[in-house]
């Protein structure tokens, strides 16, 4: 009886797993090529540590993020629950606008600063708007007034917007 009984799951298992066969035949090649790198990345986790790995590094959390997007994850997970996967997707796009929302602009060049306050020392009537005006036409360097402004010397600022011009 317990002999038939081991020939029926057996018989049952090969049937689930041609069954499987017969669906990832189906599947493109890129989803199985990608769960075949999500599952062997578990596989090394376990084999370099000999047991269930305990704590995985920023570029493995990294790695199977962008793995799981080609097909359902949530299947092959071995090392780590859905839970997890999801919480370090957070963390990559947290990390992602942290980066991308960075205040401020670039500052310019130290050699363009220099040229804007010597352009405003010798042409002490012209405004920002000119200044920056005269970059773009003779240099082809296109930098805001409101750039210009901010390096030009603070004297000439404020006997250009007239508070020393009586």
């Amino acid at each position: 009886m317990m002999c038939v009984m081991h020939i029926v799951k057996s018989i049952y298992q090969l049937g689930i797993d041609l069954f499987s066969f017969i669906l990832s035949l189906l599947r493109s090649r890129s989803v199985l090529v990608a769960e075949n790198l999500f599952l062997r990345k578990q596989l090394a986790l376990y084999q370099e540590r000999g047991k269930k790995p305990g704590q995985i590094d920023t570029a493995t959390k990294f790695t199977l993020i962008g793995l799981s997007k080609f097909f359902n994850w949530r299947l092959a997970l071995v090392a780590v629950q859905p839970q997890t996967l999801v919480r370090w997707h957070r963390m990559g796009f947290r990390l992602f606008w942290r980066w991308k929302s960075r205040p401020g602009r670039p500052s310019i060049p130290e050699d363009l600063r220099k040229l804007i306050r010597q352009m405003a020392l010798e042409n002490p009537l012209w405004g920002e708007e000119r200044l920056a005006n005269e970059l773009l036409l003779k240099l082809g360097i296109r930098v805001s007034p409101r750039t210009v402004r901010k390096y030009m010397p603070k004297e000439l600022c404020s006997v250009i917007n007239g508070s020393l011009i009586k």
